[in-house]
C-alpha cells in the first residue's frame, strides 16, 4: 500500500506528519506514506524545510492520497500548471484531503455537490466553491474523505487503515500514539468518527 501525502510550499507539519506517521505503523504489512511534493525542497508554514520523498506525479501512481493543508493553498488551487499535475482517480485510489485540501479537492472536482469538511478558515473558500461544508471533523462518501482541523489528521489515517487493512490495524495504530491514561478514550473516539463511512465488509482483523 503506497500512500501519497501531498505536501507544498508553506504546508502544516500536524497533517502531514502525523498522518504519515500513523500510516507508517503499518510498514511490516507492505505500507509506506511518502512525503509528495512539487519541488525537492518545500518549506512548512512555520519554517521547516524539508526534502520530499516522492515527485507530485507519484499521485496518479499511488494506492492512496492525502491532501494536506497550508497557508499558500489558494494560489495553488488558482494555478492551473500546478492543478494539471495532480490526477487521482477516486474510482482506484482511496483519496482524503485536510482543511484547505478540501478546497483543491473541490477545484479537482472530486466533491461535487456532497457535502465536505474543512477548518474554518478555509469554509468560506470552499462555499464559495459551491461545496456544503459540514460542522463536524470528518466525512466520507465511497472512496473520497474529507476532515476539518489540524488534529483531525488522525481520523483520515484511521479510515485509510481501516479501508485497506483492517478496523483492529487502525486501532493499534491510534492505541500506540495515544497519551498514556487516555488511550481507549482516544481509540473509541478515532473509531467513532470513522465508523459510520466504513462499508459493513470491512475486516476486522487483517
Amino acid at each position: 500500500m503506497q500512500v501519497a501525502v501531498l505536501t507544498f510550499d508553506g504546508f502544516n507539519e500536524l497533517d502531514s506528519f502525523i498522518a504519515a506517521a500513523l500510516l507508517n505503523r503499518l510498514k511490516h504489512k507492505g505500507w509506506a506514506a511518502h512525503i509528495t511534493s512539487p519541488s525537492e525542497v518545500v518549506t512548512s508554514m512555520n519554517g521547516v524545510t524539508i526534502q520530499r520523498q516522492r515527485p507530485l506525479e507519484f499521485a496518479r501512481e499511488a494506492d492512496a492520497v492525502l491532501i494536506g493543508s497550508g497557508i499558500k493553498t489558494r494560489e495553488i488551487a488558482a494555478d492551473p500548471h500546478m492543478m494539471a499535475r495532480i490526477r487521482l482517480d477516486p474510482t482506484s485510489q482511496l483519496i482524503g484531503a485536510q482543511c484547505s485540501g478540501t478546497l483543491l479537492l473541490a477545484k479537482l472536482g472530486l466533491i461535487g455537490n456532497l457535502p465536505a469538511c474543512t477548518d474554518l478558515t478555509t469554509k468560506p473558500w470552499v462555499v464559495e466553491a459551491g461545496v456544503t461544508v459540514l460542522d463536524t471533523p470528518f466525512v466520507a462518501h465511497g472512496n473520497v474523505a474529507t476532515a476539518g482541523g489540524c488534529l483531525a489528521s488522525q481520523y483520515l489515517a484511521t479510515w485509510m487503515i481501516a479501508r485497506r487493512a483492517s478496523l483492529a490495524d487502525a486501532e493499534d495504530a491510534i492505541r500506540y500514539v495515544a497519551p498514556v491514561g487516555e488511550k481507549d478514550a482516544y481509540v473509541a473516539r478515532a473509531l467513532a468518527a470513522v465508523a459510520p463511512f466504513l462499508p459493513v465488509a470491512t475486516p476486522m482483523a487483517a
